[in-house]
């Protein structure tokens, strides 16, 4: 008899967490990114290579990107290796 108020009891539980939800509801999200475009080794600040020379000795620079923060994305290699490094315009290395 316990066994069968305890079934009824979950199920009961389990229908009304259930019914809580309404049906149809869309959940929206939006997920915001910064937008990187790819520019010349040229526009990359001085501070900015000299922080990638120092920071990250015996590397090349591949692609370098930068956003309207004037944040920068720099992909640089070592041998078969490849990195993406985040820095701003003052050559400061950002977290991401």
């Amino acid at each position: 008899m316990r066994k069968l108020i305890l079934s009824a009891v979950i199920i009961l539980g389990g229908l009304s967490v259930q019914a809580s939800i309404p049906a149809g509801t869309t959940v929206n999200s939006v997920i915001i990114q910064d937008e990187y475009t790819e520019v010349t080794a040229d526009a990359i600040p001085a501070a900015v290579k000299s922080t990638v020379e120092k920071s990250f000795p015996n590397t090349k620079l591949e692609k370098a990107y930068k956003n309207a923060k004037n944040e920068y994305k720099l992909e640089i290699s070592s041998g078969d290796k490849k990195y993406t490094v985040f820095t701003d315009a003052s050559g400061n290395i950002i977290k991401k």
